[in-house]
């Protein structure tokens, strides 16, 4: 990986060149034939889409090729629960929504309190499983088919993912892990085993079914790795190769929930969610005088990073935003106070939903 940024499951550095990864990775772009197929089946194409947010591919014209015949596929899509919910994380999510609802697909959403256990610096297990059913929460709350998603923790559902994980296990080295992680000598075991059990989901559906289901795995671009040893391992275990569509982690890497004035969590409140919209880092100049003359640069900016992410659907407003803002006609305080007005909102019923989700887990999670 170049100096200049770094791209793991476990850690995002830097401005990350997505051309670049997408060389290093072996990854597919999202080509226009490709999204307007895409758009033929839904009748539209969701924003994250149109605007490249989810840019890159394995395998997605597979998917769309089985589809097209009949072949329902499977949605694979998971959260590590190291911390409470923000908005960054949640970004996959609302992708992962679109295509549940139309493609009436059945999502496996695995949360990997072992994996946070054993990478993170949790005194005991029982403390990434409680995290895990808070974020739980923030998951029913997105509004996800009851009936159509299944969510479960990788240690109260380890009868279901264990055979599979041992089959995948046995086909890994040592070697594999340290070329596609870095993993060293200094790596516990279970940091060294654990992508056999992330791989697990992706063959789940196969298993359950005792017959090839396609699966399509929405995820950020820094979990591919993960997924091309699944991949591999696929045809030695007779399962179908999931697919992957890969969505961009945000400007400069991924927001982080070790630096909670750097995102909006879903439990903060209002009075803390517009300070940090208004203190937000933003691409405009040092002055107002010379934002006025020189404009600002939007596309380092993390306020039009949310518009465009989330919370503007419409391309037609995004795009006089975008204008405006590069040709200095709008300063960032008019940006952040048109972000909160549409953050506020969002953020107040997603406080209602998820303390109603408190009465709704067990129609969503699904354990041994």
């Amino acid at each position: 990986m170049p100096d200049d940024f770094v791209v793991t499951p476990w850690e995002v550095k830097g401005a990350v060149d997505y051309d670049r990864l997408v060389t290093q990775f072996g990854t597919e772009r999202l080509t226009p034939a490709l999204l307007e197929r895409i758009r033929k089946i839904t009748g539209e194409l969701h924003p994250m889409l149109r605007r490249g947010v989810f840019y890159s591919h394995r395998d997605l014209g597979w998917i769309l090729d089985g589809y097209a015949k009949g072949a329902k596929f499977a949605l694979y899509t998971g959260r590590g629960p190291s911390s409470g919910i923000h908005i960054g994380h949640m970004l996959p999510w609302f992708f992962t929504k679109w295509i549940q609802e139309k493609f009436k697909a059945t999502l496996y959403f695995q949360i990997t309190d072992d994996e946070k256990f054993l990478f993170k610096d949790f005194d005991n297990l029982a403390e990434a499983t409680k995290v895990g059913y808070d974020n739980i929460l923030d998951i029913i709350a997105m509004g996800f088919d009851p009936k159509l998603t299944r969510i479960f923790l990788d240690t109260e559902y380890i009868r279901h993912l264990y055979p599979i994980a041992v089959e995948v296990a046995k086909r890994i080295t040592f070697s594999t892990t340290q070329a596609v992680f870095g993993f060293t000598n200094s790596n516990n075991i279970g940091e060294i085993f654990y992508t056999s059990l992330q791989a697990a989901p992706a063959f789940l559906p196969s298993v359950e079914a005792k017959r090839e289901v396609p699966v399509l795995i929405p995820c950020g671009i820094d979990q591919d790795p993960h997924f091309r040893i699944a991949r591999d391992v696929a045809p030695k275990l007779g399962h179908p190769k999931p697919a992957l569509i890969h969505n961009k982690l945000g400007p400069g890497g991924k927001m982080s929930a070790s630096i909670p004035e750097s995102s909006i969590f879903t439990t903060d409140t209002e009075a803390q969610a517009h300070k940090k919209i208004l203190n937000a880092f933003t691409g405009g100049r040092a002055t107002v005088e010379e934002q006025r003359r020189l404009g600002a640069n939007p596309y380092i900016c993390s306020i039009f990073a949310q518009y465009n992410y989330i919370f503007e659907p419409d391309d037609g407003p995004l795009a006089e935003v975008e204008r405006t803002c590069k040709s200095g006609e709008r300063l960032c305080g008019d940006c952040k106070e048109e972000l909160w007005g549409k953050v506020r909102p969002w953020l107040k019923a997603h406080h209602s939903a998820r303390e109603k989700a408190k009465d709704r887990i067990e129609q969503f999670v699904v354990r041994d």
